[in-house]
């Protein structure tokens, strides 16, 4: 893409994502994660009427009486935003890939961040970081993370999610609000997300292209895997195969949203043709409650 076509896509984007942050997910999302950045201050006894999930049971078992931990709301969050851009994201139609759908959400959240005076931090990966943009606040901050996600191009193989995690878990101490926005081939969470998903108020979102579900029957096809390469002849129209396909991906998805609760973690599963608006303000009405 060059220069003049990336800042026309660029302008776009921000268009058509800012209007929807604007009307739809400012408030939303500061009433979701209002308050929920928080230090740790001190530990105390516990008191009656005092919320049971904030007793620190390591203090607790030492000091043989109940102990809870204080927190001091931070005045600003922090949102992370982690993002695949392995060759699979690339998979799509022209009009439409699952990288400018990836692209579209993060900028909506990005334009919601922005609107809450909340700083808004990048991590790009493959199966390696790819770059990192440090947290900072603004609107020329906010454009230059959505023209990093729509130019940088993936110089590893593969897709690796718990690098990227154990990689934000070094560089972030602080609580934060982290997205993490990937199709998840190849690429299940494990424990860097479960860790992730206790220091920080965690998202993940399961991005994919029906046609990963369902292909099209034209007979005897070619399939190349957008990341390794290797190719595989298959009969697209096989009642078998499509069923195979179909019930892989069901089970996959299940996988992951069931992981994604047991570990404290939201959970969004998005496909091309689908408006990306009601599940996620969906997710934040019900962080809000």
């Amino acid at each position: 893409m060059d220069a003049v076509a990336l800042l026309q896509k660029v302008r776009r984007i921000e268009i058509k994502t800012r209007r929807l942050s604007d009307q739809l997910f400012s408030g939303e999302y500061q009433s979701s994660f209002k308050g929920r950045g928080m230090s740790f201050a001190e530990v105390r006894p516990y008191q009656s009427g005092d919320d049971v999930r904030s007793i620190d049971w390591n203090v607790t078992a030492r000091k043989r009486s109940p102990y809870i931990k204080v927190f001091e709301e931070e005045r600003e969050l922090t949102l992370f935003l982690v993002i695949d851009i392995s060759g699979s994201t690339n998979f799509g139609t022209d009009e439409r890939s699952k990288r400018d759908m990836i692209t579209e959400i993060a900028a909506t959240l990005a334009f919601s961040a922005m609107g809450n005076n909340d700083k808004i931090g990048l991590i790009l990966f493959s199966g390696k970081v790819e770059k990192v943009i440090p947290p900072k606040k603004g609107k020329l901050h906010v454009m230059r993370i959505i023209k990093s996600i729509l130019e940088t191009e993936a110089t590893a193989a593969g897709t690796d999610v718990e690098m990227a995690l154990a990689h934000l878990l070094k560089v972030q101490k602080r609580h934060s609000i982290v997205f993490v926005l990937s199709d998840y081939l190849d690429s299940a969470p494990d424990r860097n997300f479960k860790i992730a998903a206790k220091r920080f108020d965690l998202c993940a979102v399961n991005t994919y292209n029906h046609k990963e579900v369902a292909l099209p029957k034209i007979g005897l096809v070619p399939l190349a895997d957008s990341e390794t390469g290797a190719v595989q002849w298959v009969r697209s129209g096989g009642h078998k195969f499509r069923e195979a396909l179909a019930q892989r991906h069901e089970q996959y998805n299940q996988f992951l949203k069931n992981f994604s609760r047991s570990a404290g973690a939201g959970y969004i599963s998005l496909d091309d043709r689908q408006d990306f608006v009601p599940p996620l303000l969906q997710f934040l009405k019900n962080k809000a409650r």
